[in-house]
């Protein structure tokens, strides 16, 4: 093989080399975004979820408060009744 014939393989494979890693850049680029969308979406579905369990939360300490409550005054009136 002459000298000019192998410098030209050589170039021949340098380059798919580079395209093929070119490629492979692009698609992980592509895969990147991909997965930043869905980050994106798992974040909102969690404060969507913290969210409702904060509400949740409020709504069981309402329950709480109402049931606690009318406990304590029907105590304090059924032992003024038994007196």
């Amino acid at each position: 093989m002459n000298p000019a014939a192998d410098w030209n393989a050589q170039l021949d494979d340098i380059q798919a080399k580079v395209e093929r890693l070119a490629l492979r850049h692009a698609e992980a680029g592509r895969t990147q975004a991909l997965l930043q969308q869905r980050v994106h979406q798992l974040e909102a579905e969690r404060d969507g979820l913290r969210q409702r369990l904060g509400e949740a939360r409020v709504r069981v300490d309402q329950l709480l408060a109402r049931l606690q409550g009318p406990q304590d005054g029907q105590a304090s009136a059924g032992g003024a009744e038994g007196r």
